[in-house]
């Protein structure tokens, strides 16, 4: 219920399922959450209040409601973006409690396909930013940095690496 950032969770559970211990597990899920860095720095102008409230407003960017409280270039609508974090942190730990009850009776996920609902909803989430001037190729840029990277580096360093030249690239 504290870690309310599904990548985060997939990555620590991969490293997990996978024999690796609890310290692996933690840094990998740390290293994927640094993508809420850019995150933070583009909607801090419109987190106006203070310090505290900053931060306590700052716990609701999540990918969807950064996507979906965006405004305009430099605006987001904090409202909405605590609006569409609330229904989606209830329906996220709810679906958690439900898939650590019934899990084990579905038995192989893949079977049913449900493996690729993360990746299609990243990709829907993209497709809403593409009309901006200049994002396909940011897209493209990050796309390559994170498929050149996933071979060799660490699990969370291709997509903190892509973050980063999105970052970059975006400004410019």
């Amino acid at each position: 219920m504290l870690a309310f950032a599904g990548a985060s969770q997939f990555a620590a559970l991969a490293v997990l399922a996978a024999g690796g211990g609890a310290l692996t597990a933690i840094v990998a899920g740390t290293l994927v959450n640094l993508r809420f860095l850019p995150m933070g720095i583009s909607i801090a102008p419109s987190l106006r209040s203070g310090p505290l409230g900053r931060v306590a407003r700052s716990f609701a960017i999540v990918d969807p409601s950064w996507v979906l409280s965006r405004r305009g270039e430099r605006d987001y609508d904090i409202e909405m973006l605590i609006g569409a974090s609330a229904a989606q942190y209830v329906t996220w730990v709810g679906g958690t409690v439900v898939g650590v009850v019934l899990g084990p009776v579905l038995g192989d996920t893949k079977a049913w396909g449900l493996d690729v609902i993360f990746p299609a909803f990243m990709l829907a989430l993209l497709a809403g930013e593409l009309w901006r001037p200049g994002a396909k190729l940011v897209a493209v840029a990050g796309a390559a940095i994170a498929i050149a990277l996933t071979p060799f580096a660490p699990a969370g360093i291709p997509i903190v690496a892509a973050s980063a030249a999105a970052l970059l690239a975006g400004r410019a």
